[in-house]
């Protein structure tokens, strides 16, 4: 089941941004276009720039380093996370040497500020790489416990534990906050991001899942199950594809209904799911109507797709129809001589800097010379 989704731009923090009669637009070039581009495998791979992401990301800029002269609406849609949007731009902008506002990041997890309001007061348990409690808690989310901090309250409860020799009890208790109590039930459970020990989290959550949040005790009702994306795999340092959250699902799944009487209940966000994609609409349009008042929802003559895995960039695309036109790369997961077997694009190049300059030739807009 996928619930709809709808980011938490909010334009005021553009506009303090932009003060001062800036634009955020420059005024030459209103075009009816915006790009999502995708992160891993397009722009960045292992921790560095892809050759030609920087010149592409530098064409949408008057300015490169003034977030006030962008020349065409562009956000970054991506499944993985692990930081808040604020920590993922200042990363980003450092690395491909462009301006990012956080107002631009739709990450894996960016949907879960939806469900605030229904969980705000519950008790969370947060899962993943990086800094799931972070995250939730810059939501909005008020008791989050991690599954490292989690496990800390029950003896015995990770079998495997003595040999794992890359964090010890007194380094998880000097770096949490120990908001959680051990009496108290998970209610919702947040894989935030890709999760780190896989054997440690599944055992965990099966004890979780089928004891109504409370491990040890008897059966009782699942607690809520939300994944911040579902995609199989994804193209990092390595030659070859590693697996993603959807992999670690399909995992959990698979030993969670083999053991209980009742199917593994969940909610996945992320792409390809067409709500994702109806977010993006709206977060490129509060770029727009920022300096352009008169731009309204359906106003994009066309929005681009610009990523390199055809079962989440392109199949999301094209599920989401038009304005959607999708573009995929040779520079992540896909790698083939032409179109993609099941998904095709409308378009394949071989990096993110030739997607950009047809996008820019097919609307007549003028290369510039950083």
């Amino acid at each position: 089941m996928l619930k709809n989704t709808r980011t938490a731009m909010r334009s005021g923090t553009l506009q303090r941004v932009c003060k001062n009669g800036g634009r955020l637009f420059h005024s030459s070039a209103r075009y009816p276009l915006g790009i999502a581009f995708d992160i891993d495998g397009v722009l960045v791979r292992g921790g560095q720039p892809i050759e030609g992401a920087c010149k592409a990301l530098q064409q949408l800029f008057v300015d490169p380093q003034d977030p006030c002269q962008i020349r065409i609406p562009h956000i970054f849609l991506t499944n993985g996370g692990g930081v808040p949007e604020s920590v993922k731009a200042l990363e980003l902008s450092s690395l491909l040497g462009v301006k990012i506002l956080p107002q631009q990041l739709f990450l894996g997890h960016t949907p879960f500020k939806t469900l605030k309001d229904r969980f705000e007061s519950a008790n969370v348990l947060a899962i993943g790489k990086g800094e799931p409690c972070t995250v939730m808690s810059s939501y909005g989310y008020r008791n989050v416990v991690s599954m490292e901090e989690y496990v800390e309250h029950f003896k015995d409860i990770d079998p495997l534990a003595k040999y794992k020799k890359w964090s010890t009890n007194n380094d998880i208790r000097k770096n949490t906050k120990n908001v959680y109590s051990s009496n108290k039930a998970i209610d919702a459970v947040f894989v935030v991001s890709d999760p780190v020990d896989w054997g440690r989290d599944i055992q965990v959550l099966c004890d979780v899942l089928r004891s109504g949040g409370y491990p040890g005790r008897s059966a009782g009702n699942q607690p809520y199950l939300y994944f911040a994306a579902d995609d199989l795999e994804y193209q990092a340092a390595f030659p070859v594809e590693r697996l993603g959250m959807g992999a670690f699902r399909i995992a959990l799944e698979s030993i969670y209904n083999g053991i209980s009487k009742t199917p593994l209940v969940y909610t996945s966000f992320g792409k390809p799911s067409v709500p994702v994609f109806r977010g993006s609409e709206i977060a490129l349009l509060k770029l727009a109507e920022i300096v352009k008042p008169d731009v309204k929802h359906g106003n994009f003559a066309r929005l681009y797709m610009i990523g390199d895995n055809p079962y989440t960039d392109i199949l999301g695309a094209k599920q989401a129809g038009a304005p959607w036109f999708s573009i995929l790369t040779r520079t992540g997961c896909f790698k083939g001589e032409d179109n993609h077997d099941q998904y095709k694009a409308d378009l394949v190049v071989d990096d993110v800097l030739e997607a950009v300059q047809y996008i820019m030739k097919e609307h007549k807009i003028e290369l510039l010379q950083h």
